[in-house]
């Protein structure tokens, strides 16, 4: 700090605020000198740097409260601080709001701001959007490696139907835990197609067997390969429900419910077959039954769980609702629009297709969407030429939202890469430091060795044991601190 007095101390009294406003202060922040006055700090007296306008009045013990290490010399106080994060927040003094740069971390960044106690208020809207997403990223990193603790580490004081369930759980579950559990994996992969291959074989004529009543019907081979799927997928679906943590989250979960989707209609349809002719009539039942083994289509989507492009896709699509609703609604106005005009324009024509204006939308949907089945098109010039600009704006309507679409795709499928390596990262560093921890522990023990008379190999040395730079506060309820020669990776 670097007064225009001469003094050791500047020559300010406990309560002259006129002193102070007039006061030029010198901070060093990481190799990086910036000057300061005292009018514009305490604009926000609560801060670090408003503190230090006046700190000089209770002596050394106050102005090392504050910062790291001070030269009466120079009168200069020095932070070993991050000076790049620090120059972003300097700007709430001048403008009242705070960016961040790029390049910078963000956690990094909120870290430096609770250091300089400026309050996450002055932190701009687009900041915080990028603020919120690191952090978010980060527990889910902490939770992934929870997950993996919590599979590695075994609980004495739980009973054993408690691990046998844990063991069940991960077995069906994370096929990346063991080789038996990957064969399950590919097992079920391999029932799913199979089940899925069966139900389409099974409509094709010459491969059906006709029963009592005349009626066509399942192969019996087929039908008894449809039996054992399904028998797989129920003892699949029994045991990971007997063995999950949270029943009721994983009744409710939109996978779990489509495998209730694909196993239910077998048993309803058998149930209809067998008792349903007492309570209806046959044709009802057998109406019945075939609405019910439409259904089955829905196993197909358990491929879901067994594909990481697949649930990629699917997070797109979430993620994407906007940009398809905007490609629905532009769709939705040029078929009304260009549909109305060639109803009209089709008109004078005495053999014309367009009978009227909801019938000319089938023509319009399959005109825009470049499909074209040709059962209904325009005879007339100008209805020509409102097919042409109608196929034309439909390319441009469905072109517009694909790039978003894609971007979405691909930014979680980068994102779910890099969550997990650094998963990855945070388990060898943990183990890392964890055998560290114990190097330093038998260190200890023959420096005590050593006290007596009997020196060790490694005597008068120490083991300094580092965290990552990546450290997850979620993980420990130890604080952490980085300094400015640290980097967020």
């Amino acid at each position: 700090i670097k007064m225009a007095g001469d003094s050791r101390f500047p020559d300010v009294d406990t309560d002259g605020s006129e002193k102070s406003d007039e006061m030029e202060i010198v901070v060093n922040v990481g190799g990086v000198r910036q000057v300061f006055y005292g009018d514009n700090l305490n604009q926000y007296p609560e801060t670090r740097l408003a503190e230090l306008v006046n700190c000089l009045s209770g002596g050394y013990d106050s102005i090392f409260s504050l910062c790291d290490d001070y030269d009466p010399g120079k009168r200069e106080f020095y932070f070993d601080r991050d000076p790049d994060a620090f120059k972003c927040i300097i700007d709430v003094y001048y403008f009242g709001e705070i960016h961040m740069k790029k390049g910078i971390c963000p956690i990094c960044f909120k870290n430096e701001m609770e250091f300089w106690k400026v309050d996450l208020k002055f932190l701009d809207d687009c900041c915080k959007t990028h603020l919120s997403e690191k952090r978010e990223e980060l527990e889910e990193i902490a939770r992934r490696v929870q997950l993996i603790l919590d599979d590695l580490g075994v609980d004495a004081s739980e009973s054993r139907w408690k691990r046998c369930q844990k063991c069940i759980w991960k077995f069906l579950e994370k096929p990346e835990s063991s080789y038996p559990a990957r064969v399950i994996a590919v097992l079920s992969f391999l029932f799913i197609l199979t089940s899925s291959v069966v139900m389409c074989v099974g409509t094709i004529p010459d491969l059906q067997v006709v029963d009592a009543e005349g009626n066509r019907m399942e192969h019996p081979t087929l039908d008894s390969i449809e039996t054992a799927c399904i028998g797989w997928f129920t003892m699949e679906y029994v045991l990971r429900l007997i063995s999950s943590p949270n029943k009721l989250h994983f009744a409710l979960s939109f996978m779990n419910i489509v495998d209730v989707l694909a196993i239910l209609p077998f048993y309803v349809s058998l149930t209809l077959t067998h008792l349903g002719a007492k309570l209806m009539e046959l044709s009802n039942v057998q109406q019945a039954v075939q609405a019910l083994r439409i259904m089955r289509i829905a196993r197909i989507f358990k491929l879901a769980r067994h594909s990481s492009g697949l649930q990629t896709l699917t997070y797109a699509l979430k993620r994407s609702f906007k940009e398809l609703g905007l490609l629905l609604m532009y769709l939705a106005v040029g078929i009304f629009v260009f549909s109305a005009l060639g109803y009209t324009m089709e008109q004078s024509h005495p053999e014309t297709l367009f009978k009227s204006i909801p019938q000319s939308f089938w023509w319009a949907i399959i005109t825009m969407t470049t499909v074209g089945y040709g059962d209904i098109y325009p005879k007339t010039t100008l209805g020509k030429l409102n097919a042409a600009i109608s196929f034309l704006c439909g390319v441009i309507a469905i072109a517009l939202p694909i790039h978003p679409i894609i971007n979405n795709f691909v930014r979680y499928y980068n994102k779910q890469r890099v969550l997990e390596t650094a998963a990855k990262h945070e388990l060898e560093l943990m183990e890392l430091n964890s055998a560290e921890g114990k190097a330093a522990g038998s260190r200890s023990e023959l420096e005590d060795l050593s006290r007596e008379g009997k020196e060790g190999p490694f005597y008068s040395s120490r083991i300094k044991v580092s965290h990552s730079d990546t450290f997850i506060h979620l993980l420990s309820e130890e604080k952490h601190y980085r300094t400015r020669l640290q980097s967020c990776k």
